[in-house]
């Protein structure tokens, strides 16, 4: 698969995490000759969050893994991902597969079964093949090593074109604290809790409650503010683990919340950047809206319209269908209050088209491969920023032949 021309040049180089260790395998659950499975290994006091699909579908892994977090805690944990099948819609046998593959890592590691988190990704409706996933435990236990970030992000990849990796160091107390994170997804994304794989891993010390409020309210301003189909999987899973090796408790941390608030951000622009068929990365930023949570209404009104990525895909500056989008969001809204921007462009002011507005300036903008729409209501002083990709030819070719 072509990579996508809004992909970074290469992988980043990640800070490296006490207390984890990654192994892949080649197991053959859909794909041939590339690695489909990835194990990873905390140790012992890992703080485990998470947030899942908020989809009535959701996969046996998802199910599994809402179930158990929170729940026992103190012991090492591990993360079992396989891609190519979902696991999801497979009624009684879906929970079989989740069931074998967490007795066979608690078999190989003699983790408790209560700390192993599967996820799945790829086919719906068809039964996972799990005995071609414990059939590589062996390998998978033997291969542990904590460099090996980079195989586990290209293990867990579907339709991706690009392994999806962000890391960073934050000084706490005079201490540093490592964050490391992953993830998948390219289509099949809409913002309703988690919009695809991620996992991320640091050092830090923190409670799992703490840790856990944290996760939650950083996900509704990083992962549930992009979109790239407007569809909410049936296995969306977002795991952080801290493995508290460093030592430094960042309970209350600004810069901890900062860094791992970046890293998340990260991650989510990587995955629209990655969108199937993309070629325009769009940032909508709704201003002067009576408060946040409807600004960001706006906002995915805007960022889901096909008729709104369509137009940015031709390079076409019809702003027209921005209005279009903002009168069906359902928020508060003035047509004679409203203005648009395209980049630094002024396209409409006040209700009406900017007199010194012209085509061929929005033109210009929309030839960018980076875009701008800045939307402001007028109304009050909520805002939010979301972000998103054009609809292409690419999107109706990938998933037309997405069982094939």
């Amino acid at each position: 698969m072509t990579k996508s021309p809004l992909a970074p040049a290469d992988f980043p180089l990640l800070p490296m995490i006490g207390g984890v260790k990654f192994a892949t395998a080649q197991a053959g659950v859909k794909y041939r000759d590339r690695t489909d499975v990835m194990l990873a290994v905390l140790d012992e006091g890992t703080s485990i969050a998470g947030v899942f699909t908020k989809s009535a579908t959701r996969s046996a892994p998802v199910l599994d893994c809402q179930e158990k977090l929170g729940g026992t805690s103190g012991g090492p944990a591990a993360f079992l991902v396989n891609s190519g099948n979902s696991n999801a819609f497979t009624g009684r046998a879906g929970t079989e597969s989740v069931q074998a593959i967490c007795a066979a890592v608690s078999a190989q590691t003699g983790i408790n079964p209560s700390r192993i988190f599967t996820s799945s990704t790829g086919v719906i409706g068809e039964r996972l093949p799990h005995d071609r996933i414990t059939a590589k435990m062996a390998e998978l236990h033997d291969g542990l090593s904590p460099g090996k970030i980079k195989g586990a992000a290209e293990a867990i990849m579907t339709t991706d074109t690009f392994p999806k990796g962000a890391g960073t160091e934050v000084e706490v107390n005079g201490q540093t604290v490592k964050i490391t994170g992953i993830a998948k997804g390219s289509g099949m994304i809409a913002p309703d809790m988690a919009t695809m794989l991620v996992y991320i891993f640091t050092d830090a010390a923190i409670p799992q409650p703490d840790l856990q409020t944290l996760v939650s309210d950083l996900n509704e301003r990083t992962f549930n503010c992009i979109t790239v189909d407007s569809d909410t999987s049936t296995s969306d899973t977002l795991l952080v683990a801290a493995t508290g090796t460093s030592g430094v408790d960042v309970t209350d941390s600004a810069e901890f919340r900062d860094g791992l608030h970046d890293v998340m951000q990260d991650l989510a622009k990587q995955v629209v950047r990655d969108g199937e068929g993309a070629t325009k990365f769009i940032t909508i930023k709704i201003s002067g809206a009576a408060n946040d949570a409807e600004a960001k209404t706006c906002g995915l009104a805007v960022a889901n319209s096909p008729l709104v990525k369509t137009a940015i895909a031709g390079e076409d500056p019809n702003w027209g269908r921005v209005v279009m989008a903002v009168g069906k969001a359902g928020v508060q809204a003035d047509r004679d209050l409203l203005s648009i921007t395209f980049g630094d462009v002024l396209v409409a002011d006040k209700g009406w088209v900017s007199e010194n507005y012209t085509e061929a300036d929005g033109a210009a903008v929309m030839k960018k491969p980076e875009i701008t729409i800045g939307v402001d209501l007028g109304i009050g002083s909520g805002t939010s920023t979301v972000w998103t990709c054009d609809l292409t030819h690419g999107y109706i070719t990938i998933n037309a032949d997405y069982r094939s």
